[in-house]
């Protein structure tokens, strides 16, 4: 049942060296989600994006608020999960995002650009210096990629100390993947006999609070912003292991958020490595960092009286 949720979501800041950093008792309001909010942020290509709180939303006996995006989201491969959270709720354990769909279809949408990448290089790279004996030689390769994510992303606990880690969503990725070789002889390097590869990928984020830190923007200067890092960490297994040997492991990605008191997330910065492409050791298939940020340009955060007025 959708009604308007106009409570904010309240921590306890206290920054000290073990003592408890957030909680969701006092004043500070590091997440605000009054009904008709809004918040402008621009990045590093000068594109907009507007986030507003529209009407909650209770789901399994809990209620999320509900951020909406304009424009909406097209290119998954470029969208950055941490910041763009659909479904969001607060309890006494956490503040929570309901975003296992997103973190999925950015993780495969990111698989497919690199396998689209791995793709058109290595058919290139076998079809400009066919082998004497297969002239006519045709090479493509048929993939597939799954995710599978955790429904709920923990954005921060409302109990943590500084530089304390918490683990915030886990993903399994599999990528399979079939070399197809045409015009060879069918004895050709044994090519009728190339198994299917498969690709196995574990991906564990941690976040950890770094602390404060004062933050300026286009839309003004936010004193005693908390500063959260999100990091994963990657194992890959691979089927046949014969069939991909390498020593470099899977890529990573570090996003960091900066929220304000009152305000909420003022400035984002996201580095994500390529995740297959970069256990690839040869020259012609580098792999590449994809840095994304955005920043605060304008906002109003409306008041809880201002809201019953409007409904009135």
């Amino acid at each position: 049942m959708l009604k308007k949720i106009q409570a904010v979501f309240v921590f306890l800041f206290v920054f000290s060296g073990s003592t408890t950093l957030m909680g969701n008792e006092t004043a500070k309001t590091y997440f605000p989600g009054t009904f008709g909010s809004y918040w402008v942020y621009q990045d590093q290509d000068g594109n907009e994006l507007t986030r507003t709180v529209d009407e909650g939303e209770e789901i399994a006996g809990e209620v999320y608020n509900i951020f909406i995006y304009e424009p909406e989201i097209e290119d998954w491969a470029d969208c950055a999960y941490h910041f763009l959270p659909s479904l969001y709720s607060v309890n006494d354990e956490s503040i929570t995002c309901l975003i296992g769909d997103e973190i999925g279809k950015v993780t495969k949408a990111r698989l497919i650009k690199e396998m689209e990448t791995f793709t058109k290089m290595a058919k290139k790279s076998v079809e400009d210096n066919p082998p004497p004996d297969a002239p006519n030689l045709s090479f493509d390769i048929n993939y597939d990629v799954e995710v599978k994510a955790q429904d709920h992303f923990v954005l921060v606990p409302t109990a943590t100390t500084p530089n304390e880690k918490w683990d915030t969503t886990e993903i399994k990725a599999k990528v399979s993947m079939q070399y197809d070789i045409q015009g060879v002889p069918a004895d050709f390097l044994g090519a009728d006999e190339i198994p299917k590869i498969i690709f196995d990928f574990n991906i564990i984020e941690t976040g950890k609070i770094l602390g404060t830190e004062t933050v300026e923007t286009q839309a003004g200067t936010f004193e005693d912003c908390l500063k959260i890092e999100y990091r994963t960490a990657t194992t890959m297994e691979v089927s046949p292991l014969e069939q991909h040997s390498t020593n470099d492991p899977p890529g990573e990605s570090v996003t960091i958020l900066w929220l304000a008191p009152n305000v909420g997330i003022v400035k984002f910065h996201q580095e994500a490595e390529d995740i297959l492409l970069k256990t690839i050791p040869a020259p012609e298939f580098q792999s590449s960092t994809a840095v994304k940020t955005f920043e605060l340009k304008k906002y109003e955060i409306k008041s809880e009286a201002s809201v019953s007025n409007e409904s009135d």
